[in-house]
């Protein structure tokens, strides 16, 4: 079909919304490695997981058998509010770099929260909701997730207790006030709150926090309520994996209508909830061998688990209160630099992500945020969205790719997915347009000592 019936804009009617969220873990033939109880360190049970998440959640968390799980009409009811999210081709973002590549983006940032986390959060307040708790407890790095929560759990009528990274409660006081006029409580992490607090606390003096640290004083409070709370997590966790799949379901579809096949999938990865989100349906094409991708994470050289890290079994806390994960990491007691993608400053990858890279089906770069910021200012400057660093990452190597294909004269589709604004984040582009921010790349000193707690 020729660019000309192809819109700006491709918009899915209501009666589009997926019903349904697709478990990519069914159609993989390799499974990712059992979480492990950190009491017994054999394969947690859905029992030992109930104490932690909603029990519904648990069970999500451990299928791997069932490809499709049903989205319940209250939450669909939820998403007309703002979904289905529009899929863009970028017009004039490759009229400016001269491509023949054809650049599509699915924008997530169309909601308050301002990014894709809505998606799970309502999911998981809805199964707390369900399961007649007083409230859930949870952190958040850049805040999206924490403002996602904060809009889930107003809308249940849930209590929401907020531990932020503190560095960016420092640097995003906005997107904390929001959280607030929601109704959470919000406290910068580490902490003198929570026991695990104090103690990192101790051991890294005047730290910023990672989300390491945060996660583990929201479990902590959570496992001390008895039984009234229970402690919700906005990536890395295969639940959040498979509430977001429906953005790369809704991207499929719409893509679908024009006949429009990628070449290249590109996502920003921290934790794993929006690549995974977005490359799911396409990945389990792959997987079952009916058509083939390339996929690329896009994570920030100061925090770099995948393309620097080692696939191993490592908490998935600071504190060492959660249960282990096998997956790639730079070690749970690893510090991230104060870099201004807050979301993408975590210590490891989620399993399934982890497993895929492991096994060859999906590559990864790192990038360093200077770079990164150019390219947000180009992409707003060009596109008219103001990008939230996070996504900027998989903008960065989706102009790379298309300058790489105007040096080749290569018409590959390229598709990245662009999580959320970022008009919280204005303290971080105010340092790059003033020529103050710097990059930091952890020495491989510095992730030796982080890794070799591992062994």
């Amino acid at each position: 079909m020729s660019d000309t019936k192809i819109p700006y804009k491709i918009y899915l009617s209501e009666d589009e919304i997926p019903k349904k969220w697709y478990n990519l873990r069914a159609d993989m033939k390799k499974k990712p490695a059992p979480l492990l109880d950190t009491k017994t360190m054999q394969p947690i049970t859905l029992e030992a997981l109930s104490e932690v998440f909603c029990r519904e959640l648990a069970e999500q968390e451990l299928n791997e058998t069932d490809a499709y799980i049903d989205i319940p009409d209250e939450l669909i009811d939820f998403y007309k509010m703002y979904r289905p999210a529009p899929l863009i081709r970028a017009y004039c973002l490759e009229k400016q770099l001269g491509t023949p590549a054809k650049i599509y983006y699915k924008f997530e940032g169309n909601n308050t929260s301002g990014s894709h986390k809505l998606n799970s959060s309502i999911a998981q307040a809805y199964y707390a909701k369900k399961q007649g708790l007083e409230g859930v407890t949870t952190e958040t790095g850049a805040g999206q997730w924490g403002t996602a929560l904060s809009m889930a759990c107003s809308y249940f009528g849930l209590d929401c207790k907020v531990f932020m990274v503190k560095v960016s409660y420092e640097q995003k006081p906005h997107r904390r006030e929001v959280m607030r006029t929601y109704g959470a409580s919000v406290t910068p992490s580490p902490s003198e709150t929570t026991e695990v607090g104090r103690q990192i606390l101790a051991e890294h003096p005047g730290t910023g926090g990672s989300l390491g640290c945060a996660i583990s004083e929201a479990v902590e409070v959570a496992m001390n309520s008895d039984g009234r709370y229970r402690y919700v997590l906005g990536s890395v966790l295969n639940q959040v994996l498979l509430h977001q799949s429906i953005i790369g379901l809704e991207a499929k579809t719409a893509l679908d209508k024009y006949g429009v096949k990628p070449d290249i999938i590109i996502g920003c990865a921290g934790g794993g909830s929006n690549l995974g989100g977005l490359i799911a349906p396409f990945m389990g094409e792959k997987l079952r061998g009916e058509a083939d991708y390339r996929f690329i994470a896009v994570e920030p050289a100061s925090c770099p688990s995948l393309t620097r890290g080692v696939y191993a079994y490592d908490y998935c806390d600071t504190g060492r209160i959660c249960p282990m994960a096998k997956m790639y990491t730079l070690g749970s007691g690893f510090i991230p630099s104060a870099s201004h993608a807050g979301g993408l400053r975590y210590h490891g990858m989620n399993s399934v992500l982890s497993e895929l890279y492991d096994q060859g089906l999906m590559e990864a770069v790192s990038v360093e945020q200077t770079s990164v910021f150019a390219a947000a200012r180009e992409f707003a400057r060009i596109e008219g969205i103001l990008p939230a660093p996070e996504s900027s990452h998989a903008i960065r190597v989706a102009i790379d790719e298309a300058i790489r294909c105007r040096e080749t004269g290569e018409e590959k589709t390229i598709l990245f997915g662009l999580t959320g604004t970022g008009y919280f984040d204005m303290v971080s582009y105010e340092k790059f347009n003033n020529g103050v921010m710097t990059d930091y790349i952890p020495t491989d000193d510095e992730i030796e000592a982080a890794v070799s707690k591992l062994k």
